[in-house]
């Protein structure tokens, strides 16, 4: 019983951890953007990476947050081009998730790395 709850929370490595390597960010660059408007922990943002279900609330903060640290990460110049993620992108399990979405930010890498997987 314990372990069938278990795989219930548990879902593996997200896009969102993919996605965050593209860009540079680690934990705690994440934390440091939400800053005191989203409170956000190192604790919540290795959860969500690896993959433990988390609530709509939380994913959608941690979508807002990552929004904001990549804006930080790319020229003035190009943040028109920028496509705002949204949970449902990040996150296996959130309604919605389409498992061959391709990220449209791909030529906004940072040095334009690409990943055939994004």
């Amino acid at each position: 019983m314990v372990e069938e709850e278990q795989t219930k929370r548990e879902y593996g490595t997200q896009r969102l951890d993919a996605i965050m390597r593209r860009w540079g960010l680690g934990n705690h660059d994440m934390v440091l953007t939400g800053g005191t408007s989203e409170q956000l922990t190192h604790k919540q943002v290795q959860r969500a990476r690896n993959g433990r279900k988390l609530t709509l609330g939380m994913m959608q903060k941690i979508m807002r947050v990552l929004n904001e640290a990549v804006r930080k990460k790319i020229s003035p110049e190009r943040t028109e081009e920028f496509h705002p993620y949204l949970h449902r992108e990040l996150f296996s399990y959130a309604k919605g998730y389409d498992a061959t979405w391709k990220d449209p930010n791909r030529t906004l890498y940072p040095e334009n790395k690409e990943d055939d997987q994004l």
